[in-house]
């Protein structure tokens, strides 16, 4: 077996680095056409102006002796922040605004945010420890 020389040794380095620079580039160069065709995109990324068009699933369960709902909004003053869902604690509506980061918060844990509408009325009926909730005055 030939000797392996210092010429050798950075050639082979030199093909390794210029075929691993080539492989970034391809994939740099296919990224556009993939992101234009969808590909890599997840579903719950096809938001519309920063909102996703995918709403939340709708609930409806009784946790902790209070019954919480969640549902498609249909309307009314704060959809915006919403996403255009609802939800509710024993009928009243509980204001809830989604993140830019897909997170939710609402206006009794707003300064821990969960992953879903659900998750931010459990958390509410959690904080208001049997106390009624209050209906938020609209703007």
């Amino acid at each position: 077996m030939p000797e392996l020389s210092r010429r050798r040794a950075l050639t082979a380095a030199a093909a390794l680095a210029t075929a691993a620079g080539a492989g970034a580039l391809v994939q740099t160069l296919n990224a556009p056409a993939a992101a234009a065709s969808g590909q890599g995109r997840h579903p719950e990324h096809t938001g519309h102006q920063g909102h996703d068009l995918h709403s939340p699933a709708p609930f409806d369960e009784v946790y902790k002796g209070r019954r919480i709902q969640g549902r498609p909004a249909s309307g009314g003053a704060h959809q915006h922040h919403g996403g255009g869902y609802a939800v509710f604690v024993d009928d009243v509506e509980l204001h809830v605004m989604r993140n830019a980061d897909g997170s939710w918060i609402s206006v009794v844990s707003h300064y821990d945010p969960v992953p879903t509408p659900r998750a931010a009325a459990r958390a509410a009926v959690d904080e208001l420890q049997g106390a009624a909730l209050l209906p938020f005055p609209a703007n």
